[in-house]
């Protein structure tokens, strides 16, 4: 994941990233292999720490003060990020310092590592199937419940082994086009987290928080926030709580926001975009090549920051 960017200036964030964590997230970018990042407190950590390097990179590309300057990376007129996603997105709205994130993703990775080993499970996108067909084939389905709605036609349910396979043929014989088993360390958004539930209203309750400086839509009720003391609750909700990313999308266009760009590895959400937005300008920036793009637009006025995680393949 680090490769194309380790010889940037922006590479010195993982430094600082590596020493507030006592890990090694430059060998998690550069040399871990899928087995390794399959663990969601290897894969948490890394996707934060690169998504921090690249905004510190935008942010010197559109001459915006950088994360060692403590300011916002991008200047959006509001943010969002999905699952993990959200933590950057709360770094960039001003609400969480970078120091302070890296050390909740912490936290929050070895908490639902732990609790995907105490309950082991899964997750799989329902492709083509409508939010109530996919409810319904969770229903009654005992270990099986909806994680992320993501966009219109995916859907992403999560639980146990037989409980998402069950749900799954279940899904089939209601009319989805396809279910995708996806790659994850457990079952993420569901029950199933609750016994990393402690530790991470711990790390929560010790972290400081500021007023952001721009809308931040948050995952568990699609709504805009901006107070500080809201976050430790909807932080704490969003581990066992469905990412209802497909809301949230609506909610920045209510808000007046038409161009959307995302910050991060992929364009799972960039694609979520499309399907959702209607008519929404879209620009990533995963790659150094790709920030040329994002000097392109001059509308910033209704500039969207959206930093993400994997979306589609929902990795933690």
């Amino acid at each position: 994941m680090g490769n194309l960017w380790q010889d940037t200036a922006s590479w010195r964030v993982v430094a600082t990233l590596s020493e507030a964590t006592g890990r090694d997230i430059g060998a998690l970018l550069l040399h871990a292999g899928a087995e390794e990042l399959k663990v969601t407190s290897n894969a948490q950590l890394a996707t934060f720490t690169l998504s921090l390097v690249i905004l510190d990179a935008a942010a010197a590309a559109l001459s915006a003060p950088g994360l060692a300057a403590g300011g916002l990376v991008v200047v959006p007129a509001a943010v969002a990020g999905h699952s993990l996603g959200e933590y950057t997105a709360l770094v960039a709205a001003g609400v969480l310092s970078p120091v302070a994130g890296a050390q909740l993703v912490a936290a929050r990775g070895s908490a639902m590592a732990d609790a995907a080993t105490a309950s082991p499970g899964t997750m799989a996108a329902v492709l083509g199937l409508d939010p109530d067909g996919v409810a319904a084939a969770c229903a009654g389905v005992d270990g099986a419940w909806v994680a992320n709605d993501n966009a219109p036609g995916q859907i992403v349910i999560a639980g146990t082994s037989e409980g998402v396979t069950l749900a799954s043929g279940r899904a089939r014989d209601l009319g989805a086009k396809r279910v995708v088993a996806l790659a994850v360390g457990g079952a993420f958004h569901t029950p199933l987290m609750a016994s990393a539930q402690g530790a991470l209203d711990a790390a929560l309750a010790g972290a400081v928080f500021s007023d952001a400086a721009v809308a931040c839509v948050a995952n568990v009720d699609a709504a805009a926030h901006t107070s500080a003391g809201e976050w430790r609750e909807l932080l704490s909700a969003q581990l066992t709580s469905p990412v209802r990313w497909r809301q949230s999308l609506g909610r920045l266009s209510e808000l007046g926001v038409t161009t959307f760009v995302e910050l991060g590895p992929g364009t799972e959400m960039s694609g979520m975009v499309k399907r959702t937005v209607g008519g929404a300008r879209r620009a990533n920036v995963a790659t150094p090549e790709d920030l040329t793009g994002l000097t392109d637009l001059t509308d910033l006025g209704g500039l969207s920051g959206l930093t993400d995680l994997a979306g589609l393949t929902g990795a933690e």
